[in-house]
């Protein structure tokens, strides 16, 4: 698929304009409540699936299957994200006032890790054929990782990025309001606020290799497997302000994410074989039918209230 450069450029300044417009409407740091969210991800949701309509009379119907796959995917697997994003807000008791601004940073970083991969892996798999082994195995492993590791202790403080910064720069282990940096006793630190978007930040940089990695197994289109992350991150904050609360209701969607990162992983290998390429629209059947049966198993499981979540993860899916 070739994309002229006009269509790369509309896309960023579109992404540009709808970031500055949350982070307009957000400037006064109010705590977000489930209908502003609810609402924000019905907005963001309903930006992705017209650009998936753009794409299909566009590129047409076989275009516009991939990025709508590779949206649902990573669309999905970003509720893996929730989980550990409220894991990092109550270790650290961030208050819910400056949530929204660590989470709008993350999601910049989140957007930069994942055109950075995308490219890198892109590339990868159009050179050497073998790097689809690589990658295949990868999501196999990650998918078995996710299955059978979930109940982890997640340990922040122990994040070795969040240790090398504690350790470069000055920190003062306090909030500052919705400040990174402060001064304090007329020295510059970094405030307890910006070590928990550095926590973000490293968590997310793990997330980004297998999402990104997922969407390669569908397509190598460069333009796709970004616009699929683009719209499906962009709606994360929103996300996470809808379902952190009901995050308890969820105990078996480990297994859905889990089964479709083996399968992208086995959908990846196959293609270097002569199988080919998984058809688009199986792809995507599987891929509604995994999240229909595993959230249908975990809101039947914890109806009434009898079940809880398990313990998320070490920052790795």
């Amino acid at each position: 698929m070739s994309v002229p450069l006009w269509a790369w450029l509309v896309l960023t300044a579109a992404i540009a304009v709808m970031l500055a417009v949350d982070l307009f409407l957000h400037r006064d740091n109010h705590v977000i409540g489930f209908r502003e969210a609810a609402v924000w991800s019905a907005v963001w949701i309903a930006a992705g699936l017209a650009f998936g309509a753009v794409l299909w009379l566009w590129q047409g119907q076989e275009v516009a299957g991939a990025y709508y796959a590779g949206y649902l995917i990573e669309k999905a697997l970003s509720v893996d994200n929730v989980f550990v994003f409220a894991l990092i807000f109550t270790y650290f008791a961030v208050p819910p006032a400056f949530q929204h601004k660590v989470l709008f940073w993350g999601v910049i970083g989140a957007l930069l890790f994942r055109l950075a991969f995308i490219f890198v892996g892109a590339e990868l798999l159009e050179t050497f054929f073998w790097t689809a082994y690589v990658f295949g195995l990868f999501l196999v492993w990650t998918g078995w990782k996710m299955a059978f590791r979930h109940d982890d202790e997640m340990h922040p403080e122990r994040n070795l990025v969040v240790r090398l910064v504690r350790r470069v720069v000055p920190t003062d282990p306090r909030y500052h309001g919705d400040r990174f940096f402060a001064r304090v006793d007329g020295r510059r630190v970094a405030t307890l606020l910006f070590v928990v978007l550095v926590a973000v930040e490293a968590t997310d940089l793990i997330f980004a290799i297998d999402s990104v990695a997922a969407i390669l197994a569908i397509t190598t289109s460069t333009f796709v497997v970004w616009t699929a992350n683009a719209f499906a991150v962009l709606g994360l904050r929103s996300l996470y302000f809808c379902l952190a609360g009901l995050l308890r209701r969820f105990v078996h969607l480990h297994y859905g994410l889990a089964f479709l990162l083996a399968f992208a992983g086995v959908k990846l290998i196959l293609s270097e074989t002569p199988i080919g390429k998984l058809p688009i629209p199986l792809t995507l059947g599987v891929i509604v039918a995994t999240l229909a049966v595993s959230i249908g198993w975990s809101l039947v499981t914890t109806r009434g209230g009898t079940a809880s979540a398990p313990a998320r993860s070490d920052g790795s899916r």
